[in-house]
Formats: structure tokens, sequence, C-alpha cells
């Protein structure tokens, strides 16, 4: 049993409180514009809500994959809870970068976590994973029920694509009703 989803916020957005049971890695799905206060809303592939954020880590992303966020689908950034972050005088943790995706080594980007006291800030490169042919696993699981609903929990688990769960939840919804 899993008690991490029964503490999520109830907010809109990726907070570093979701991270306190460890480093998330997520595949960004997509990237929109918002606010001036949080200009940009980074879509997570599996994750319900949005991630914004905030400069010093806009400024890691722009390092390593350039300044336009068109670009940025497919790309993957490992998140923690820096328990160590301020807010003005408190001491309320923040969400930060270990790992992203698209380097290969280390990246050093200058950043100001205090007023007027820069800082060099490094993340390590995430490897690229060699993705499942998801459909063509469901294609060798053929007629078998069992199968189909156990590719179809790992491909969850491995944040396959909206697509490939459909068409394996199709399948699977298909072999039942033929059951």
């Amino acid at each position: 049993m899993d008690m991490t989803d029964s503490v999520a916020p109830k907010g809109d957005q990726l907070d570093a409180v979701d991270l306190l049971s460890g480093p998330r890695t997520f595949t960004i799905a997509k990237v929109t514009e918002g606010n001036p206060d949080q200009p940009f809303h980074f879509h997570l592939e599996g994750f319900p809500r949005t991630w914004r954020p905030g400069k010093n880590m806009r400024r890691v992303i722009i390092g390593a994959w350039g300044r336009h966020p068109s670009k940025y689908a497919g790309h993957r950034v490992t998140l923690f809870c820096d328990q160590s972050v301020m807010f003005g005088s408190d001491n309320t943790g923040g969400t930060r970068i270990s790992h992203i995706s698209g380097i290969d080594e280390p990246l050093s980007v200058p950043v100001m976590f205090k007023r007027g006291k820069p800082s060099i800030y490094t993340v390590q490169p995430l490897a690229e994973i060699k993705s499942r042919d998801w459909l063509a696993e469901l294609e060798l699981a053929g007629d078998d029920i069992d199968a189909v609903a156990a590719l179809g929990k790992a491909a969850q688990a491995a944040h396959a694509t909206a697509g490939e769960l459909a068409q394996i939840r199709a399948r699977w919804n298909e072999l039942k009703g033929s059951a």
C-alpha cells in the first residue's frame, strides 16, 4: 500500500510536497503559456497537474534544451524536493531538477538562489531510455486476456503514451467482452 496519493495537494500544479517520497522522473508532454508570475505550464505525461518551474530551474532548462518551449516535448526531467529552499525568510522547500535529458555530461548553469548572491547549479545527464514496443507486445499477447492485462499494467507503470495505453485497454475490453 502507498500513502503518497492520499497526501497530494488539491491544487492544479506539482508541488515540492509531491516529491517528499523521493525523486520522480517525468516526460514533458507539452508546454503552454501561463501568466506573468508563472509564465510556463509544463504538462507532464502520466501526471494530472502541471509543473511550473521557478526562474532558476527555467535557466537550467534553457541551458539544456534551448529557449524555445515548442521543442521540449519528449524531453525528461528528474525532479526532487529540495528542503533547503527558502521563500523570503521561510524555509518552504522547493522543486529542483537533479537530472535532465538532452545533455551528455553534467551541466552547470549560473543561478541566483539568494538575492545578489550568484551561484552555480549543476544537473546530471538523464540517460535516454529505450522504449518498449508496447503495440508489438500487444500483438504477441494475442487472445490471452491475462497477458494483455499484465501488459497494460506494465505500460502504465512505464508511462507509455496515451495512445498506446488506449489500444491496450481497447484490446482488453474486446477480449473481456468475448469471454
